[in-house]
C-alpha cells in the first residue's frame, strides 16, 4: 500500500457486519484475519469470502481465516461484530490478539459491549463504536450487503480525546471505501444508534413487517416516536447530552430507509433463532430501571417478544 500504512486487523464475528467490513479491508490490501468457526470457516478456507453488494460484488480469494486467535497473535485493530450475548465470552478468547497498542472497536447494536470488553481487555484498548449498514450472512462464506451506501463506521475514545490512533483508523477505513467518522461525543452517537435499534428491532420483530409498513401506519407511527423519546429520556438521565432535535431527526432517518428494510433482530426472531433482544429493548428496560425512568413502549416490546426469544433458546416450548 502507498498512501496508507498496511494494518493488521482481526475480525471477530464474521456475520453480515464483520464479513462485509473485513472483506472491504482485505480487498484494500490490509492484513485481515477472520476469526470464525464451523461451516462458515470451512467455506471461507475452501472458496474464499464472497460479498454480494448493492455497491458491486467481489470475492476475497486468499482469505486468512482461523478459529484460533493464538495463531494470529497481536494485531493493530480488532473489529468486534458478534451478537450481544456473546461479548463477554468472546472477550476472553480475544486476549491473544491484544498487544500494547491494539485498539478494539465494537460494532454491535447496543451500548453495553464497549464496557463489557473494557472490563476484560482493559479500558485503554477499547473504543466506542457503531456502524451503518444493512448486511447479513446468506450462506457459509457468503455475505449480502443489502442496504445503506456508502457504509460508515463511527468511533471514538471513551473520554472523547482526539488521538493519533483515531486518525490512523479513519485513514485505514477510508482506504477501503468505508466512511470513517469521529464524532465530538461518541457516547451521544452510540445512544443515537441505540434509539434506532430499539425502534427498528422492536417494531420490526413485533409486527413482522418491513420498516416501510410500521413507520407509515397511523396506529404504529406514534408509538415509534414514543419509543424514541423513551430512549432519549434514559440517555439524559444517565448523563448523555442528547440533542433537542434528535427524535425528529431520527424519524426523518427512519423515513429515508428502504421500504423493505428489516433489522437483524427481527430476522433472527422470525427465523426462530436466538436474538439480541436482551441487548437491545431488554437492555433499555434494564438501564431505565437503574435510573427510575418509565419506558412503557419498550417494556411492551420486550415483554411480547420474550416468549419467542425463550423458545428460540430452548427455555420455553409452546
Amino acid at each position: 500500500m502507498t498512501t496508507v500504512d498496511r494494518m493488521r486487523i482481526a475480525i471477530v464475528g464474521v456475520g453480515g457486519v464483520g464479513g462485509y467490513f473485513g472483506g472491504k479491508l482485505a480487498q484494500a490490501g490490509h492484513d485481515v484475519f477472520f476469526i470464525a468457526r464451523g461451516e462458515h470457516l470451512a467455506a471461507m478456507q475452501q472458496r474464499g469470502l464472497q460479498i454480494r453488494s448493492i455497491a458491486g460484488d467481489f470475492t476475497v480469494s486468499d482469505v486468512k481465516a482461523t478459529s484460533d486467535p493464538v495463531a494470529v497473535g497481536p494485531v493493530d485493530l480488532v473489529l468486534v461484530a458478534v451478537k450481544g450475548w456473546q461479548v463477554r465470552d468472546v472477550a476472553v478468547t480475544m486476549k491473544p490478539l491484544i498487544g500494547a497498542e491494539t485498539a478494539v472497536l465494537p460494532l454491535l447494536n447496543g451500548v453495553d459491549a464497549t464496557f463489557e470488553l473494557a472490563e476484560v481487555l482493559g479500558r485503554e484498548h477499547v473504543l466506542g463504536g457503531l456502524c451503518r449498514i444493512i448486511a447479513y450472512r446468506e450462506a457459509p462464506g457468503v455475505i449480502v450487503h443489502a442496504g445503506v451506501h456508502p457504509t460508515s463506521i463511527d468511533f471514538g475514545e471513551l473520554d472523547n480525546r482526539q488521538t493519533p490512533r483515531l486518525q490512523r483508523i479513519k485513514a485505514v477505513l477510508e482506504s477501503a471505501g468505508i466512511q470513517g467518522n469521529v464524532p465530538a461525543d461518541i457516547h451521544v452517537a452510540m445512544w443515537q444508534k441505540f434509539m434506532l435499534v430499539c425502534a427498528w428491532s422492536g417494531f420490526g420483530a413485533a409486527t413482522r413487517a418491513p420498516i416501510g409498513v410500521w413507520r407509515s401506519l397511523p396506529e404504529t407511527r406514534p408509538l415509534v416516536e414514543r419509543c424514541l423519546r423513551e430512549v432519549v429520556a434514559v440517555a439524559r438521565a444517565r448523563g448523555i447530552a442528547m440533542p433537542d432535535s434528535i427524535v425528529s431527526d431520527m424519524m426523518r432517518f427512519i423515513d429515508s430507509m428502504p421500504y423493505e428494510g428489516t433489522a437483524s433482530l427481527q430476522r433472527d426472531i422470525m427465523a426462530g433463532r436466538p436474538s439480541e433482544l436482551g441487548s437491545q429493548n431488554g437492555a433499555l428496560v434494564r438501564l431505565a430501571r437503574e435510573v427510575g425512568v418509565a419506558v412503557p413502549v419498550n417494556e411492551m416490546l420486550y415483554a411480547i417478544l420474550q416468549p419467542q426469544e425463550l423458545a428460540a433458546r430452548g427455555q420455553l416450548s409452546f
